[in-house]
C-alpha cells in the first residue's frame, strides 16, 4: 500500500467510524467499475477497499496507527472476509449501488403487480364544417380490451385458478449472484416463468387464451363541443382499455378531421367568406344577402367599394372554447369583397359602358402612396386589415 490509508479515504487520522463509512460510500460510488469506466477505476477501487477493510476494523486500525503497514497481516488487507460495517454484501451494494443491484430491481418487480391504468384508445372522427362550429353528439364504436367474462379476468379455465409460481415462490422476481472482484453482487429481475406476476396458469381459458382480457366492440356517446378543429383532441375518460391489477380504465382520445366547406374558410375564431359583386354594386352601393353559418344576413355595400374591402359580421364566427370545454363568445365572419369585371357583355351593356367610358376619359395613373389592393390583401391575411 504505497499511500497512507487515511489519505486514500480522504479523512483525518481521528475520523470516527461513521466518517470512515461515509467517505467509503462516497468514493465507492465514484470509482466502482459499474459507474466508472476509466482505466484506473478498478485499481483505485481495490486501494479504497483495502484501506477501508483495515480502518473499519478497530483492532487492525489500532495496529496500523501504531506500526503502519508493518503491523498488518498482508492477507488481511484484501476484500475477503470484509463487510465494511454492513450486515452483508447485499446490504452494502443495495445502499451504495442501488441502480445496479437488487434495491431498484425489487422495486421494479413489485411495481409490475401494482394497479396500472389501461391504455388509451384512439378514435378518428370526421365532422362537417357546421358540426365543428356548433358541436354535435355522436355515437361511435370503438374496440377496447375488457375482462374476459368466461374466466372472470383470471386467465384460468372455468373450475381452475392460477397458482403460485414455483420458480419465484409468488414474489414475481428471481435473484442471481454474480462474482466480481469486490465479491458477490446480487441482481434481481422479473421471473421468466410467470413474467413477474407471481402466478402461473396450468389450464388457460379458451376464450382469452390465458390473457384474462378480450377485445370487444363497444358503442359510446361522445359530446363534441362547438369550436373544435383539426388540431383539437377530445378525451373521453374511463372508456379505454381495462386496467391492470385493479387499476382504472384508460381513456378514449378522439382526433378530429373537419371537412372543407363550399364557401367558408376558418382562421382561428373567424370565418372568412369571399364575396363577388359586380361593378355597378361596387360603384353605386347595394344591400345584398350573404350566407353565414347561422343563416342569411343582409350586408350593406356602400358606394365606391373597392376590391379587397373587408366587412365584419360580429359574433357570426367560431365559438371560443375555454379549458373546461365551455364557450366564451364567438369570433366574427369576415366578408372579403371582390369586384368582378364582366368578360362578356350584351350589346346594350357594351353601349352603356362605352358611354360611361367617355365620361371618365382614357387616361390611367399609377398608384400614388397609400396602400393598393395587394397591400390590403396582405394586411388582411396577416390580421392587420381594418374591418368595416
Amino acid at each position: 500500500m504505497p499511500r497512507d490509508l487515511y489519505e486514500v479515504l480522504g479523512v483525518s487520522r481521528n475520523a470516527t467510524p461513521e466518517e470512515l463509512k461515509k467517505a467509503y460510500r462516497r468514493l465507492a460510488k465514484q470509482y466502482h467499475p459499474d459507474a466508472n469506466q476509466g482505466a484506473e477505476a478498478e485499481e483505485r477501487m481495490r486501494e479504497i477497499n483495502a484501506a477501508y477493510a483495515i480502518l473499519s476494523d478497530p483492532e487492525k486500525r489500532a495496529r496500523y496507527d501504531r506500526y503502519g503497514m508493518a503491523g498488518i497481516d498482508p492477507q488481511a488487507g484484501g476484500f475477503s472476509g470484509f463487510n465494511g460495517g454492513f450486515s452483508d454484501l447485499s446490504e452494502m451494494f443495495e445502499e451504495i449501488f442501488g441502480a445496479f443491484t437488487g434495491a431498484s430491481s425489487r422495486r421494479s418487480g413489485a411495481s409490475r403487480r401494482q394497479p396500472r391504468q389501461g391504455r388509451d384508445v384512439r378514435y378518428d372522427m370526421t365532422l362537417t364544417f357546421e358540426e365543428s362550429i356548433f358541436g354535435v353528439t355522436k355515437e361511435i364504436e370503438i374496440m377496447r380490451l375488457e375482462h374476459c367474462e368466461a374466466c372472470g379476468g383470471t386467465g384460468a379455465a372455468a373450475g381452475t385458478s392460477p397458482r403460485r409460481c414455483p420458480e419465484c415462490g409468488g414474489s414475481g422476481e428471481v435473484r442471481q449472484v454474480r462474482q466480481t472482484f469486490l465479491g458477490s453482487m446480487v441482481t434481481v429481475s422479473a421471473c421468466p416463468r410467470c413474467d413477474g406476476t407471481g402466478e402461473v396458469i396450468d389450464t388457460p381459458c379458451q376464450t382469452c387464451r390465458g390473457q384474462g382480457k378480450v377485445r370487444r366492440a363497444r358503442k359510446i356517446t361522445v359530446s363534441v363541443p362547438g369550436g373544435v378543429d383539426d388540431s383539437t383532441r377530445l378525451r373521453v375518460v374511463g372508456e379505454g382499455d381495462v386496467g391492470e391489477f385493479g387499476g382504472p380504465n384508460g381513456n378514449v382520445q378522439v382526433y378530429f378531421r373537419v371537412q372543407p366547406h363550399e364557401f367558408f374558410k376558418r382562421r382561428e375564431f373567424d370565418i372568412i367568406l369571399e364575396l363577388k359583386i359586380n361593378v355597378a354594386q361596387a360603384a353605386l352601393g347595394a344591400t345584398i344577402t350573404v350566407p353565414t353559418v347561422d343563416g342569411e344576413e343582409q350586408l350593406v355595400i356602400p358606394p365606391g367599394t373597392q376590391s379587397g374591402k373587408v366587412f365584419t359580421l360580429r359574433g357570426k364566427g367560431v365559438p371560443r372554447i375555454r379549458g373546461d370545454g365551455s364557450s366564451a363568445g364567438r369570433g366574427d365572419q369576415l366578408v372579403v369583397v371582390q369586384v368582378e369585371v364582366p368578360t362578356r357583355l350584351t350589346s346594350e351593356q357594351r353601349r352603356l359602358f362605352e358611354e360611361l367610358a367617355r365620361t371618365f376619359g382614357n387616361t390611367a395613373e399609377p398608384q400614388r402612396g397609400g396602400k393598393g389592393f395587394f397591400d390590403r390583401l396582405a394586411d388582411f391575411f396577416s390580421g392587420e386589415s381594418n374591418r368595416a
